[in-house]
């Protein structure tokens, strides 16, 4: 039988499939709107079957607050040109309205829930459809706290929660931190809730640098001692090349290494012991300023850390936690 207009219209505003996918459904289907809609679908599931090799980078990442509750979601596909389709984004925007109007707390609750008779993952299957892309929630965070905020970087590739122990929350003051967040990219609140694996890392790391520079230090002390610039002789290839330049002869070049391994060793050997943890404990209070958000300096106002400037705001208000959702790498 013919397929009408007024069918393939019909189907494309259920759907939201191409036009002429609609009317190659309807003709399967003898017009059958039911039937052609199963049939978009299950074209839906193949091109998401086809697709699953394939690496989905881009995408759409939204967040959004309601009263003690804040979640942020990544709807990825595969190209730029799909994401920032109006269609794709407002089907991110329908999603994460939905987890946050039922406070899910993963992404396959998430995909559980029910939207006119269809599962969210059916409805992700179905854009795959009709992208003919890899379509895939990636990353759903959500916080709950007392007070909430969150903040959506222009782009739709960056977006923030974050939950305050106090109610009442001023808009501007919950806006800042969650900008501070998206900019400073903290590992933590504050140093209590660092990882212990994390500052065992970050110490030993700082342990062993301070080492190197003080063994560092004593070899070109030394070197400068014998009349050479320890400049010319940090590296192998250097000194090859300074030595081809003239600027250094092949005695200084052997007498620059004999001292670097003679002095270097017996440094190494001799380091003391409470100078270097010293030396390292403050590199790790200098990560801590860096990396946790209630330590950290804030972007408006270098005077202020964020502890000090939700203070301000609020006698007692604190951060209880946060999330950050980037498709970019930072």
């Amino acid at each position: 039988m013919a397929v009408t207009m007024a069918e393939i219209t019909k189907l494309r505003h259920l759907t939201s499939a191409g036009l002429m996918d609609c009317k190659k459904a309807l003709a399967e289907t003898d017009g059958d709107i039911e039937k052609a809609v199963e049939i978009l679908r299950k074209k839906g599931q193949a091109v998401a079957a086809k697709r699953e090799d394939r690496t989905a980078a881009e995408g759409c990442v939204l967040s959004k607050n309601e009263g003690n509750f804040a979640a942020v979601i990544a709807l990825n596909c595969e190209t730029d040109f799909v994401a920032k389709n109006a269609t794709f984004v407002a089907l991110t925007q329908q999603l994460l309205d939905l987890a946050v109007a039922n406070k899910v707390k993963s992404i396959d609750e998430l995909k559980a829930l029910i939207v006119d008779g269809r599962t969210v993952a059916e409805l992700v299957t179905e854009e795959s459809g009709k992208t003919g892309e890899k379509t895939e929630i990636s990353a759903y965070e959500y916080v709950e706290a007392p007070s909430t905020t969150s903040y959506n970087h222009l782009g739709n590739k960056l977006a923030t929660i974050a939950g305050f122990n106090l109610e009442g929350v001023d808009y501007q003051v919950g806006r800042d931190v969650a900008m501070q967040i998206a900019s400073m990219n903290p590992v933590a609140v504050d140093q209590a809730s660092v990882p212990e694996a994390v500052k065992e890392s970050e110490y030993n790391v700082a342990v062993e640098k301070t080492k190197q520079e003080q063994v560092k230090k004593a070899v070109e002390a030394a070197q400068k001692k014998a009349g050479i610039n320890p400049n010319l002789v940090d590296s192998a290839d250097h000194i090859e090349s300074n030595i081809a330049k003239g600027w250094l002869t092949r005695e200084e070049a052997d007498k620059a290494i004999e001292i670097a391994e003679k002095v270097g060793a017996e440094k190494a050997a001799n380091l003391p012991e409470q100078m270097i943890k010293n030396i390292a404990q403050g590199r790790l209070n200098k990560f801590y300023k860096e990396n946790c958000l209630m330590e950290q300096e804030f972007i408006k106002d270098g005077d202020l850390t964020i502890g000090k400037y939700l203070e301000q705001a609020q006698k007692g208000l604190t951060v209880t936690s946060f999330k950050r959702v980037n498709l970019n790498a930072d």
